[in-house]
């Protein structure tokens, strides 16, 4: 069956400016991190990318890595893309990144020009596209020299193949720097990709102030902390939760008596405001201008439309935020 985007896509959603660019995004975006690989179910994540741009997110977020296996994430989406949204790639941002290892060999990781174009190039390719909207590279790379990098990020611009630059999980210092070298090429970074969410907060220690001074727009990833600040954890650890697995990015020793403990006292505010746990979790970062959008995740489609009513209230009264900072110490 043919789909047909909903005529109403754009009426709820809230679009705010990327720093001081000319572009807007979503306040919520979706991240394709999980859920789209190879391993994953079609009719799942199409459905997903459906509800998404019916709700009018914009803005779709890939990297070259995103699987599993690596790469496929790209594939699926640019299969979908052909035939779902062919007639709409000018109503989206979708961005990819490189920075993780990718392929065997000394060029397959970090942030050399080699690896930045090459990568580019293939994930172009997987997606079936001439360029994204935004290309990140994904992590600071301690041996490359940052005028390599940013000049990567410069070239790939000018050569058409991203209209945008962006970096991701920089560090407020690093982040100053790059930001300068590619103001200095002549190709603003646009937006900065960091890990923030109620539990892991090292942002606030100086890069959101370095990206409010640059006009650089600001993107958090796992702003649920992995699912913990969801209604998941409430009563301990799910045997189908990301935690109970001995692999990801949620291990069990994190989800301690004490983290529980906090998850159920945040909750009881959530429920006062409203909102579920992760309604809550997304609003209280969408309440600072600095943030642009969140950028979540999905596994089916109604945890996307559980996460978009975020929206309907992103304001916190002052005792509201006293009481989270308590917790949160």
């Amino acid at each position: 069956m043919t789909y047909l985007p909903s005529t109403e896509r754009y009426k709820n959603m809230q679009y705010r400016r990327c720093g001081k660019s000319g572009i807007k995004l979503p306040a919520v975006s979706l991240g394709l991190w999980h859920n789209f690989g190879g391993v994953d179910v079609e009719e799942n994540f199409r459905k997903i990318l459906h509800l998404a741009f019916d709700s009018g997110i914009t803005h779709f977020d890939l990297a070259n890595n995103y699987g599993p296996p690596p790469g496929s994430a790209e594939e699926n989406f640019g299969k979908l893309l052909k035939a779902d949204f062919s007639g709409y790639r000018d109503e989206m941002i979708i961005s990819s990144k490189a920075g993780y290892t990718m392929w065997d060999g000394p060029y397959g990781d970090w942030g050399s020009k080699k690896y930045l174009v090459a990568s580019l190039d293939q994930s172009l390719k997987r997606m079936g596209l001439d360029y994204v909207d935004i290309f990140y590279h994904h992590r600071p790379d301690p041996e490359t020299p940052l005028e390599e990098t940013m000049q990567a990020l410069d070239l790939i611009v000018r050569q058409g193949k991203a209209l945008y630059a962006g970096i991701s999980n920089y560090p407020a210092e690093d982040a100053a720097k790059a930001i300068a070298i590619l103001k200095e090429l002549g190709t603003p970074c646009l937006i900065h990709q960091p890990k923030y969410s109620m539990f892991e907060r090292w942002v606030e220690g100086g890069l959101l102030d370095v990206l409010e001074k640059e006009g650089v727009g600001c993107i958090p990833f796992s702003p649920l902390a992995q699912g913990l600040l969801t209604n998941k954890y409430l009563h301990g650890i799910p045997e189908d939760s990301r935690a109970h697995k001995s692999t990801g990015f949620l291990q069990e020793s994190q989800v301690t008596g004490e983290r529980i403990d906090q998850v159920r006292k945040l909750n009881d505010i959530a429920l006062q405001r409203g909102q579920t746990l992760a309604q809550m979790a997304l609003s209280w970062l969408l309440k600072d201008p600095r943030v642009t959008s969140v950028l979540i995740g999905a596994s089916r489609p109604a945890q996307l439309a559980d996460s978009l009513k975020c929206l309907d209230n992103i304001e916190f009264s002052g005792e509201e935020l006293s009481k989270i900072e308590s917790i949160l110490k």
